[in-house]
């Protein structure tokens, strides 16, 4: 779901599928149509995600962690959220990575954000207290990259999860000067991504990671005949992980 609530209102709604995938089963997961590293028609790759060279991704999380004073929550429990590659392709607009503590208490998210001109950043999202993240908390983090350019690169985005053995929502508004501008979520049904389930995604979704991208442009087109105000692209952020 995306809604943006100013200068006129403009709302959509999309099927879509993720992968969730512990990384502790990361060497483990796959079948013959989903894998990772493999050639496979949904795959995970490494080079997708963290530090994009594909190395592995425990130490490239545990070094955001440790710089940010979470280094004891350590990379045990952890579950990325993402669209896989669908016949070699994928766009991004945002992954999480779920970092839970050994309870499975979610204590801190990952939010991995891309914008089509291929700059990327990270908002890591925690209490400050370290205390567990539940599902009608709002943290807040201030904006500081540029995703849209009908939208400005000041305000700050309210973040709210909810993960659950059936069920995981992330929720991300957007507040600039005047309020509220943009209300966005996702929520998903879990479901094993066994053969048959993996099957069924690409007979109803085969072009989805495509579909993702032209949406974007197509909403941005939509925006652009409307009148709304375009911001050109700034220099991203010189840190790679803001919080």
């Amino acid at each position: 779901m995306h809604r943006r609530l100013r200068p006129r209102e403009n709302a959509f709604v999309y099927p879509a599928f993720y992968v969730a995938l512990p990384l502790d089963r990361i060497d483990r997961a796959g079948n013959a149509l989903f894998g990772v590293d493999r050639l496979r028609p949904l795959a995970l790759l490494t080079r997708d995600h963290g530090p994009r060279d594909g190395s592995p991704w425990r130490p490239w999380l545990q070094d955001i962690l440790d710089r940010f004073g979470l280094g004891d929550l350590g990379t045990g429990n952890v579950l990325l959220m993402t669209h896989p590659r669908v016949f070699g392709h994928v766009f991004n607009p945002v992954s999480f990575w779920f970092v839970r503590d050994d309870d499975g208490r979610l204590r801190a998210v990952l939010a991995e954000v891309n914008n089509t001109f291929g700059d990327r950043h990270n908002y890591l999202v925690a209490h400050d207290d370290g205390r567990p993240i539940q599902a009608h908390d709002r943290i807040q983090a201030r904006k500081v990259f540029h995703v849209s350019p009908f939208c400005a690169v000041d305000g700050h985005y309210l973040f709210r999860f909810r993960v659950e053995d059936g069920v995981i929502s992330a929720a991300i508004d957007y507040h600039d000067a005047a309020g509220p501008l943009l209300l966005t979520a996702v929520t998903l049904t879990r479901r094993p991504l066994d053969l048959a389930n993996a099957a069924r995604l690409l007979a109803s979704m085969p072009v989805m990671t495509l579909q993702v991208v032209a949406r974007i442009h197509w909403q941005a087109l939509r925006l652009w005949l409307r009148g709304t105000r375009f911001h050109r692209r700034p220099a991203p952020p010189m840190e790679e992980t803001t919080r």
